[in-house]
């Protein structure tokens, strides 16, 4: 869709991250970035032709760890005026760096005096937030949004199979703010946080206005997840080494 090739198989690429990690001497608590461009160009335009070498890959590694106090006293969001944009000019799924909407919807929220800006899809449903997945829960549901207008996260995702896999009922649906502001619990994902609680939305008090029962227990099964699945990765290196 883009037409840019980065000249990496998905194999070389992860060699990489990996790399830059060893490199830097980094063991744990490493957040990672990756960006890639199409690359350097003769003269500024759009024109793909004039790109004279390679895609630019970016690797960011730093020592970088959520605040536990946010982790468990959770984030107030605003929703904004800002729409998720339809597919047909820029699919809200991808991860690209065109996110001028997203900035200038988080602008809106902080000017609320909120952390983060809740966004809509093109109907009025709830879409995401600005930099991280939205969720609810609603007697005993766990819902999110189709994921037709939201990037589908890593953590999402993740969330999503786990929720499943110990029975309890996730729906991908639409849903309006009426069933924001009612929900018995809220919360947002992402590969940085994890899983933060929502605790006011709008100026509305979100269920207990803390960190509920069930977004505790889906937080400490991600986290359980993580650690089950570099135990089996650190297994392996020790065999193949």
């Amino acid at each position: 869709m883009t037409g840019m090739d980065i000249g990496l198989t998905r194999q070389e690429l992860t060699a990489a991250l990996e790399q830059t990690v060893r490199a830097n001497n980094m063991h744990d608590g490493v957040h990672v970035r990756l960006m890639i461009t199409r690359g350097i160009k003769k003269t500024p335009s759009q024109d793909p032709r004039l790109v004279i070498g390679p895609p630019t890959i970016v690797i960011i590694a730093e020592h970088k760890l959520a605040d536990p106090a946010i982790a468990d006293a959770g984030v107030r969001l605003f929703t904004s005026t800002i729409r998720r944009g339809s597919p047909d000019y820029l699919d809200p799924r991808l991860n690209c760096h065109s996110k001028l909407h997203e900035v200038i919807a988080l602008i809106q929220a902080l000017e609320a005096g909120a952390d983060e800006a809740l966004m809509l899809d093109l109907h009025g449903f709830v879409a995401t937030c600005n930099a991280t997945n939205f969720f609810v829960v609603r007697n005993g549901e766990v819902w999110t949004s189709t994921g037709q207008y939201c990037m589908n996260g890593i953590t999402r995702g993740k969330v999503l199979q786990i929720a499943r896999q110990q029975g309890v009922p996730t729906y991908e649906k639409n849903f309006s703010l009426v069933d924001v502001y009612d929900a018995d619990e809220a919360f947002v994902t992402g590969t940085f946080g994890g899983l933060t609680p929502v605790i006011n939305v709008d100026g509305r008090v979100i269920g207990d206005g803390k960190l509920g029962p069930m977004t505790r227990h889906l937080r400490d099964s991600y986290h359980d997840a993580i650690h089950a699945w570099v135990a089996k990765a650190q297994a392996a290196d020790k065999i193949t080494g």
